[in-house]
């Protein structure tokens, strides 16, 4: 079946766009409803430029993974100088210099006792790895019954099938496959006296089954750009301790200066057992990923029965030129300041986006680090929402119940005002 292309396409519709709609399948989309993408040819700093001529601000920095802006010279530099010697390799068998440099400086950036580096090709694979680690731990040392997680409502880790079972069951973007997935422990996040109380009784009521918690820190971000305190992650850690559970932080969202410091984690003083990074890792410029996992974890595959090994292996898993991207996009995080940058955007967003409070159809205005929300009592067609926004020349993807954002952190004051201007006026209007 062919899917004509929508009647209300860009006013410049490159050849390539309309020959390629009937053989592309877009993301989070029905295609029989959706409308044609934006023909994107250019992209610099927080600018994406269209094929009508058109510069759009992007306000979400690629699903917030160009934390240093697009086409940065340093990383830009970095990748071409690979491309010349070494694209790819496998992993394999064979070692390369960028990867064994990138996990020592990211071991570094760790807490204490987190020192194992394993490189996979996207965030939820970087979390089915977690996971597989933590129940593969406990089967190395004979335990047999701890095979379900404790997730949390509002919860999201990725799209492929073990993530998906840890996501909110609620939320909808997953709950067609509810009676295929591995049957977790969902739970409201403890973060005030009822939820504690309610998060608590569930994990005494399953701790014998249980083989570890898994939660985005400080952000539940596709959950809907939700909050919680660094008390939180305190209590999930007392707990993990007290029934002897893995603890795994996702910080595919928050990592890398989002939160308003380089990792969530540090801002609540928890050392999790294991850590996943992402999207922001190479600065938005090639696909990379990372489980970080504790000596002590490590240390229960270590044995002569080859069995207890952990058999995984992505094919591009630890890619030169995403290795060589990450190495460079420290770099500039060692060089320049970029948590000042994300608390000068934060201060920014707080102070243009307060007055939308008051205004009709708002329910809450929040800011965290360089994020920066405006919940609405219901969005109703998000499409046509981020069509109005590309109006005043910005690109911003509202979902659920918001309109959120998260610049690059080298976004410079008044582009943030015209996305904040923009927000205001659609709200508004």
């Amino acid at each position: 079946m062919t899917i004509s292309p929508p009647t209300n396409p860009p006013p410049t519709k490159p050849d390539w766009l309309t020959d390629g709609w009937n053989h592309v399948w877009l993301p989070y989309a029905q295609m029989q409803t959706a409308p044609l993408p934006a023909p994107a040819i250019r992209t610099e700093g927080s600018r994406i430029t269209l094929a009508d001529g058109r510069v759009l601000i992007d306000g979400i920095a690629s699903w917030w993974t160009a934390c240093h802006g697009y086409n940065h010279p340093h990383i830009r530099a970095a990748v071409a100088q690979q491309l010349e010697t070494m694209p790819h390799i496998m992993f394999g068998g064979l070692a390369h210099e960028p990867a064994y440099r990138l996990a020592t400086r990211l071991a570094a950036l760790m807490p204490a006792g987190l020192e194992r580096v394993f490189f996979t090709d996207s965030g939820s694979v970087a979390v089915e790895v977690a996971l597989k680690i933590a129940l593969q731990s406990r089967l190395n040392q004979g335990e047999t019954t701890r095979t379900k997680f404790l997730a949390f409502h509002g919860g999201y880790h990725g799209d492929t099938f073990a993530t998906m079972a840890v996501c909110d069951p609620e939320e909808g973007m997953h709950n067609l496959f509810a009676d295929m997935l591995t049957n977790h422990i969902i739970a409201p996040l403890p973060t005030n006296p009822a939820s504690i109380a309610a998060f608590d009784a569930i994990a005494a009521r399953h701790a014998r089954e249980l083989a570890g918690i898994i939660v985005e820190p400080l952000v539940q971000g596709a959950g809907g750009m939700r909050f919680h305190p660094p008390e939180t992650l305190r209590h999930l850690r007392a707990t993990a301790d007290h029934y002897g559970l893995t603890l795994i932080f996702d910080e595919i969202f928050t990592g890398f200066g989002r939160t308003g410091t380089l990792f969530a984690y540090q801002q609540s003083g928890v050392t999790p057992d294991i850590i996943t990074l992402s999207k922001a890792l190479t600065g938005g410029t090639s696909p990379l990923a990372a489980t970080i996992v504790s000596t002590t974890l490590f240390n229960h595959f270590l044995a002569p029965d080859p069995a207890k090994a952990l058999m995984h292996g992505p094919t591009f898993m630890a890619n030169p030129l995403g290795c060589a991207a990450a190495n460079a996009s420290l770099d500039l995080f060692e060089r320049e300041n970029r948590l000042a940058q994300a608390t000068a955007l934060g201060a920014q967003m707080q102070t243009e986006l307060a007055p939308l409070r008051t205004a009709p159809h708002v329910i809450d205005v929040r800011t965290l680090g360089a994020i920066g929300v405006v919940q609405l009592k219901s969005i109703e067609n998000p499409a046509a929402l981020r069509t109005e926004l590309m109006r005043h020349n910005v690109w911003i993807r509202p979902f659920r119940d918001i309109i959120y954002l998260t610049p690059a952190l080298t976004m410079s004051p008044d582009e943030l005002s015209r996305l904040t201007a923009a927000i205001g006026a659609v709200v508004k209007g």
